[in-house]
C-alpha cells in the first residue's frame, strides 16, 4: 500500500490553526483562575447538612361558618331525604345563633359575683364595692419642663406650675404592674370620694376594672433583698401583684360612664353594644337602664352624662349622630335628637346651665343647642342650633366646664378653647355670631393617634379647689400634659415605668389627682 504524503498547509491555514491552539490555551487558563478564585461552575462544596427547602406559606381562607358534619348513616338518616335536608338546615341555624348570642349585649340584672372574670372571689356581703367606697410620637421627649416653669415671670401662673409639675407618680406599684383592665381603655374615672384613690377603666371588650390605689406593694417601702436559697415563688409571695377587681359588665366597649352627681355609688355606663346599664356599688349589681326594643339593632353609644340639676335625667349620644334623653325613672324609652349627619364622637352638657349641650362629630364641626327650644314636626324635632364652628379636620370632643367654656380636641392638630360668656343669661335659642363662637385660644398638639391608641380628648376638672379652670389630655409623647383655659400649660406629667400612651387621661372631680390609662390596660397615677 502507498504512503500517503502529507498535506502541506498553506501559510494562511497554519496561521488560522495556530491562533486557534492559543484561544483555547487562554480560555482553559480563564476558567482554572475563575475556578480557583470560586467564581466559576466548579464542584460544589459538600455541607454537612443540605438544608431543607422552605416550603412557600399556605395562604389560609377563612371559611364561613358552617354546621359540623355528622353522620346520617349512624344516625339511621337516609341519604339525600328529607329528613336529612331538614336536619342539616337546623344544625346551620343552631351555629348561626350561638354566633349571634356570642355578641349580644348583656341583658337584665346582674351580681357582680356572677359577672367576675379578675380579682379576688368576689363576696359581696365581705367586700363589696359600697364598703370601699365608705372606707374612705417621641417617646420620652419632654416639650414641657422645669426650665419653663422657672422662665414663668407671672407669679400667679409660676405658683399654679410648680404645683401641678409637683404631682408625683403613684409610688405604689410600678405602672407597667397596674393592669386595670384586661384590653385597651376607652373610658376611665375617678370615684368622686376624696379621701382616697378609687380609680375606674373601662375597655374595649366590656370589662369594667376598679382599682383602690390606697393600698401599696410591700417592695415600695420596704426593699426585699433576695437570698440564693430564697427562689422565684418567695420572691412573688413577698412582692404580690396589686389587687384589682374585673367585671365584665358589656359585651362591647365601655365607652364612657359617670357617677351621678346626686348619688355616689351610682355609675351610670354606656357601650357600642347599643345599652346603658345602672352600676349600684352599695348593692353590688347591675341592670338595664337602656337598650333598643329591637335586640338585632346596632347603634353604639358613644356618651353618656346626667343632668347635674334635675335627677333621673339622662342624656347619651350615639355613633350615627343621635343624642337622646331618658327619664330613669319611668318605663326606658327614650326621645332622640339627630344632631349630625355623621358620628358624633362626644357630647357635653353645660354644668351650670345643662340646657346648652355641645357636641363634637366627624363632620368636622363643633356645635352649640340649647335644649330649652325645641322645634320640627312630631318624629324629627331639634333642640335650637345657636351656633357652631368648623375645624379642617374632625373633632373628637367637646367639653363643657362649669366657667361656660368648651374645650375640643381635633384631628388637626389642635386643642382649641370657645369662651361663652354669661350663658345663663342667654334667651332661649339665642343666635351666636362667627365672632362669638371663633376659639379664644388655639394650642398646637399631636393628636394623631392612628388605630391603635385611643383618641385624645381634653378633660376639665369638674369643681377646681383653687377655682382655676384646668383641662388634662394624653400627649403622645407618653406624657400628659396639663392647660389653663387660657390655653397656658402647667405641667407634662410623666415618669418611670410608663411603656405606652396614656391617652386617656382624667382628673379627679376636686383633689390635684390625675390618672390615665394605656391601649394595654395599664394606669398611671400621679398625686
Amino acid at each position: 500500500m502507498a504512503k500517503q504524503e502529507p498535506v502541506l498547509l498553506s501559510d494562511y491555514e497554519r496561521q488560522r490553526q495556530e491562533n486557534i491552539a492559543q484561544r483555547d490555551k487562554l480560555l482553559r487558563q480563564l476558567a482554572l483562575d475563575a475556578s480557583s478564585a470560586g467564581l466559576g461552575p466548579g464542584q460544589k462544596p459538600k455541607s454537612a447538612r443540605a438544608a431543607p427547602k422552605k416550603k412557600p406559606a399556605v395562604k389560609r381562607i377563612k371559611d364561613e361558618v358552617v354546621p359540623r358534619r355528622t353522620s346520617s348513616r349512624i344516625a339511621g338518616i337516609e341519604a339525600d331525604s328529607e329528613v336529612a335536608k331538614r336536619k342539616a338546615e337546623d344544625d346551620y341555624v343552631a351555629v348561626q345563633e350561638a354566633a349571634r348570642v356570642k355578641r349580644q349585649r348583656i341583658s337584665g340584672p346582674l351580681d357582680l359575683s356572677e359577672i367576675q372574670i379578675a380579682g379576688e372571689g368576689w363576696d359581696k356581703n365581705d367586700k363589696s364595692l359600697g364598703d370601699i367606697f365608705r372606707r374612705g410620637a417621641d417617646p420620652g421627649l419632654r416639650t414641657f419642663g422645669d426650665e419653663e416653669v422657672k422662665e414663668t415671670t407671672d407669679k400667679e401662673l409660676r405658683a399654679l406650675r410648680e404645683k401641678m409639675s409637683g404631682l408625683e407618680l403613684y409610688d405604689g406599684f410600678e405602672p407597667n404592674r397596674i393592669k386595670i383592665t384586661p384590653e385597651r381603655i376607652y373610658s376611665l374615672g375617678f370615684h368622686p370620694v376624696a379621701d382616697k384613690p378609687l380609680i375606674f377603666a373601662g375597655d374595649k371588650s366590656g370589662n369594667l376594672g376598679l382599682f383602690d390605689a390606697s393600698q401599696s406593694s410591700p417592695s415600695v417601702k420596704h426593699e426585699i433583698v433576695k437570698t440564693e436559697d430564697q427562689d422565684e415563688e418567695e420572691a412573688d409571695e413577698a412582692d404580690p401583684d396589686p389587687n384589682i377587681s374585673t367585671f365584665n359588665l358589656h359585651r362591647r366597649t365601655i365607652s364612657s360612664f359617670q357617677f351621678s352627681p346626686y348619688n355616689p355609688s351610682h355609675l351610670y355606663t354606656c357601650s357600642y353594644d347599643s345599652s346603658l346599664r345602672l352600676l349600684d356599688l352599695t348593692k353590688s349589681s347591675t341592670d338595664d337602664i337602656y337598650a333598643p326594643a329591637d335586640g338585632s339593632l346596632d347603634e353604639p353609644i358613644s356618651g353618656v352624662e346626667m343632668d347635674p340639676l334635675t335627677p333621673h335625667l339622662l342624656y347619651f349620644s350615639r355613633l350615627d349622630g343621635h343624642v337622646g334623653r331618658i327619664d330613669t325613672r319611668g318605663p326606658h324609652t327614650a326621645d332622640f335628637f339627630q344632631l349630625s349627619e355623621k358620628k358624633i364622637g362626644g357630647f357635653s352638657l353645660n354644668p351650670t346651665c345643662p340646657h346648652f349641650i355641645a357636641t363634637a362629630s366627624l363632620d368636622r364641626t363643633m356645635r352649640i343647642w340649647d335644649l330649652r327650644k325645641i322645634g320640627g314636626k312630631k318624629g324629627a324635632q331639634l333642640p335650637a342650633l345657636c351656633g357652631e364652628h368648623e375645624s379642617r379636620l374632625s373633632v373628637s370632643h367637646a367639653a363643657f366646664n362649669s366657667a361656660g367654656q368648651v374645650a375640643t380636641a381635633s384631628y388637626d392638630d389642635t386643642v382649641k378653647i370657645h369662651s361663652f360668656d354669661g350663658m345663663s343669661g342667654w334667651s332661649a335659642g339665642r343666635d351666636l355670631t362667627e365672632r362669638e363662637m371663633a376659639p379664644s385660644a388655639i394650642i398646637r398638639h399631636n393628636n394623631q393617634t392612628g388605630r391603635w391608641v385611643t383618641i385624645l380628648r381634653a378633660q376639665w376638672q369638674l369643681r377646681p379647689s383653687d377655682h382655676v379652670q384646668r383641662f388634662c389630655i394624653g400627649n403622645m409623647n407618653r406624657f400628659v400634659d396639663i392647660y389653663t383655659s387660657k390655653g397656658e400649660q402647667l405641667a407634662q406629667l410623666g415618669g418611670g415605668g410608663i411603656t405606652a400612651v396614656p391617652a386617656v387621661a382624667q382628673f379627679h372631680p376636686t383633689n390635684d389627682w390625675v390618672a390615665a390609662g394605656t391601649a394595654s390596660g395599664k394606669l398611671c397615677l400621679w398625686m
